[in-house]
């Protein structure tokens, strides 16, 4: 019978912890930040099909970088707590500091008792009435929480981009101003030679929580909605993209403002209404 190698436990913990930071640093990074209309969420990514950035709940947001299949095995898990207590209960009992929770103890479990542990990092934001109000939540891959005090950055070189964000990000900033930020936040790593470089529109994914929405505030921002807003002319990007989409927050019920889909629909999006 052949021997196992003996390793420490303070061994173990290094080795995932460094097989994780290497795996999300590989990755694209993701800006997260607050504005004065809301939450924005501006991530690299160059696949259509595959979302870094997506709802929750009525007020609450996702965002993550590293594996695809792991953190969006996180997100459906994510809005099936949501949904399930927001019917059980009541819709303003699903918060994003309870969520955050339940994906810290599941990242930790994770960590501790399986082999290899997740190569993710996420972040769950909750629009609030005002900026102060705001709330985002740093997850890493260990099962840490982080309470962010109104921008972040993840993936890549998260630390690079956060130093620029520090500098120019503002609670006051209007929509246009804060993409425009994250923009260039995101364009100071990755050139030749450590050179800042031009990202593309349609090399973004872009979506909001509105604060001044009622019901289901998430909201994706592409095509010419997105170039305009880049470009400076922020009343077009203003209006609700993707209208009549997955994503597109539906009109709420007059009967206590309560939504008449649940974030659960975006999971659904190349289904027909009957569901054959």
């Amino acid at each position: 019978m052949a021997m196992q190698f003996y390793a420490s436990p303070e061994q173990i913990m290094r080795d995932r912890s460094e097989l994780a930071r290497k795996g999300i640093a590989r990755g694209r990074s993701a800006v997260v930040l607050s504005y004065s209309g809301g939450v924005l969420f501006v991530a690299e990514n160059l696949s259509s099909a595959l979302h870094k950035v997506s709802e929750i709940y009525d007020r609450i947001g996702f965002a993550a970088v590293g594996r695809y299949n792991e953190f969006e095995n996180l997100r459906r898990a994510g809005v099936r707590m949501a949904d399930l207590n927001g019917l059980s209960y009541d819709r303003r009992d699903v918060t994003g500091r309870a969520l955050a929770n339940a994906f810290a103890q599941t990242l930790g479990a994770i960590f501790t008792e399986q082999s290899k542990p997740f190569e993710v990092e996420i972040c769950v934001a909750e629009v609030g009435a005002t900026p102060d109000d705001d709330e985002l939540y740093r997850l890493t891959y260990d099962g840490s929480v982080n309470d962010e005090p109104g921008r972040m950055a993840m993936g890549g070189q998260a630390e690079a981009i956060t130093g620029v964000l520090k500098s120019q990000h503002r609670a006051d900033m209007s929509l246009g101003e804060a993409a425009r930020v994250a923009v260039q936040a995101l364009s100071t790593v990755g050139g030749e030679g450590g050179a800042a470089r031009t990202i593309a529109a349609n090399q973004l994914e872009v979506a909001v929580l509105d604060r001044q929405r009622v019901g289901r505030t998430f909201r994706r921002i592409t095509g010419a909605a997105l170039t305009s807003l880049l470009d400076g002319d922020v009343a077009d990007a203003e209006q609700p993209a993707e209208a009549g989409g997955p994503d597109t927050p539906s009109q709420p019920t007059t009967e206590g403002h309560k939504p008449t889909t649940s974030a659960g629909s975006a999971d659904l999006e190349d289904k027909p209404a009957d569901g054959k």
